[in-house]
């Protein structure tokens, strides 16, 4: 069965990414907000872009200061990612209420986060208006990451240290579950989708869920699941 969606819901559906605070600094005040339409925009030279409603105090930081950076919070911050999109910057020290340490950036002045994964100062390059947004277009001028958390591309080793994701409402989630992708051709040169090694693991991984299922009824199953994710 397919689902006709509202054109609204293609913004859910291109989430799952990591979600990022951002954080700003300018004249003495700093600010944090998670933001999760980030995406990379080029290559060489290295770009990215952040999408911000033009009203936000996180925007007005931005544009004053020419500068923000993005950390990459796990599932320990969870609460305190939602807690910085709860209330403006305007009113409160978002990083103070949250009980957030931060530390000194490399070259930027905006605060960084303890406790994330991976931090990206970026200096802008470009503020683009797109419908009721604006894409900011930024030069990441240095990038840390958790050794744990990543080398080259996500680790997902452990749940701890795999990033946040945010995918609407009040909803999180951890990316997990690492695949790769082996690709196997036949004499045509046409996909093989499901080698006999690959075939024998699926047939053993669902007789082992059935049985499971089996067992202990399908909600026991399902309560299985959740407490061992």
């Amino acid at each position: 069965m397919r689902r006709l969606c509202d054109p609204a819901d293609a913004r859910r559906l291109l989430n799952p990414g990591p979600v990022g605070i951002i954080t700003t600094a300018w004249r003495g005040n700093v600010n944090a907000a998670p933001v999760a339409w980030m995406t990379p925009l080029s290559i060489d030279p290295p770009r990215i872009g952040a999408a911000i409603a033009p009203e936000r105090h996180t925007a007005a930081m931005i544009r004053f200061s020419g500068a923000f950076a993005i950390n990459i919070p796990g599932p320990a911050l969870l609460k305190h990612t939602a807690f910085l999109g709860s209330l403006s910057g305007l009113e409160t020290n978002k990083l103070e209420a949250a009980g957030l340490e931060t530390f000194r950036p490399l070259l930027i002045d905006a605060p960084l986060i303890e406790g994330c994964l991976a931090w990206i100062e970026c200096l802008v390059e470009d503020a683009i208006k797109i419908g009721d947004h604006t894409l900011f277009v930024a030069d990441p001028v240095k990038v840390q990451a958790d050794d744990e958390a990543y080398a080259g591309r996500w680790l997902l080793q452990s749940r701890e240290k795999s990033p946040l994701t945010y995918i609407g409402g009040r909803h999180y989630a951890v990316i997990g579950d690492l695949l790769e992708a082996a690709v196997t051709v036949d004499e045509h040169g046409a996909l093989v989708t499901e080698t006999p090694e690959e075939r024998e693991a699926r047939l053993e991984r669902e007789a082992r869920e059935a049985e499971l299922r089996r067992l202990e009824g399908d909600e026991g199953y399902r309560q299985r699941l959740q407490r061992e994710s």
